[in-house]
């Protein structure tokens, strides 16, 4: 099991990114705050579940953003599906935990991808619009959004490709 200490130093440093999340998906500082707090609170409470953790900023993030999704789906039912993306279910927790970083991965690529691409692949994607639906929001046309959605869903499938192989070298 964890020890104080050594949750601090593995959980601590991740407090500013957390932070920055949750404000991110609640706009509001307090409420932030407390889902921060939430979190390292399920944390500790876990912190026999932790040792054995590949990346524990992914699991601190995704726990977080699990938090944020029900505290939305409390305060406001009607946005619920906004932000919400499918996650296989598992059998095991170590197949759980792989679910968890690589649904990590690929939202730490689409942070990676142009602001034009992240925007309209969100929309395409976690908001279920069609191309005319984002062409009336944005003034693109549909040949735009296409080529769009298009190119960022290659940048995503070679930046994961590329995550995979190293993880896989990892366990080699």
């Amino acid at each position: 099991m964890m020890d104080a200490e050594n949750f601090k130093r593995v959980f601590l440093p991740y407090h500013r990114k957390l932070y920055g999340i949750a404000y991110k998906f609640l706009g509001n500082q307090t409420d932030a705050e407390d889902i921060v707090q939430e979190t390292y609170i399920k944390l500790w409470r876990r912190r026999g579940e932790l040792e054995s953790l590949v990346n524990p900023g992914s699991y601190a993030v995704t726990l977080l953003k699990n938090s944020c999704l029900d505290f939305i789906r409390k305060a406001k039912p009607e946005l619920s599906g906004i932000f919400e993306m499918d996650m296989p279910s598992a059998d095991s927790l170590i197949a759980q935990i792989e679910n968890r970083d690589q649904l990590a991965c690929i939202r730490d690529i689409m942070e990676q991808l142009p602001e034009r691409q992240k925007q309209i692949l969100q929309l395409k994607v976690w908001n279920n619009l069609s191309n005319e639906e984002i062409g009336k929001m944005t003034g693109l046309t549909q040949g735009n959004i296409k080529v769009i959605i298009s190119r960022a869903r290659k940048t995503i499938k070679e930046l994961y490709k590329k995550w995979e192989k190293d993880e896989n070298r990892k366990f080699a």
